[in-house]
């Protein structure tokens, strides 16, 4: 018997009409990451040592750190994330799970019966104060006034003398 690679997964034997409905296993890894890059606190999708390199490379994998295991009526993902430092781990990790269950629910009509998270690091980004922020906002506004007064024509020199 010869291995053949799975890329997709028949999700029902027939349709109204006598068709066919096949999702690619990508399909249902794509919405995944799509879903958990939309989940506040997450810094990233985190992928293995293949991935890495792949990316490193220069091809990118939109469903890095994801992965799919589809039947024919339901889903499991695992999902491989950095969330950012100074959120509740927890709380990150169950949004995402809710929001990978309703985005693959909705859109495929497979049922997800299991989202595993893996934290694999922390992201340490710089937190901006309000008055850092209230600086950043006045430095902008001089510079668009700045470019503006520089935009505007100079006054044409006489014609006569």
């Amino acid at each position: 018997m010869s291995e053949e690679k799975k890329t997709g997964t028949e999700v029902s034997a027939e349709t109204n009409d006598g068709g066919r409905i096949v999702f690619a296993d990508d399909v249902v890894a794509t919405i995944a990451s799509l879903a958990v890059a939309d989940v506040e606190g997450v810094s990233a999708l985190s992928g293995g040592v293949v991935e890495g390199i792949t990316e490193m490379l220069g091809k990118k994998n939109m469903t890095k750190g994801v992965k799919v295991e589809v039947g024919t009526e339901e889903a499991a993902v695992d999902v491989s994330v950095i969330v950012k430092y100074g959120y509740k781990i927890k709380e990150v990790c169950e949004k995402i799970q809710l929001a990978v269950k309703n985005a693959i629910e909705t859109m495929t009509g497979l049922k997800v019966v299991e989202i595993n998270v893996f934290v694999q690091s922390i992201a340490f980004e710089p937190v901006e104060t309000p008055a850092q922020k209230a600086e950043k906002r006045k430095a902008a506004k001089e510079e668009a006034a700045e470019a503006k007064k520089a935009a505007e024509p100079l006054p044409e020199p006489p014609r006569v003398k």
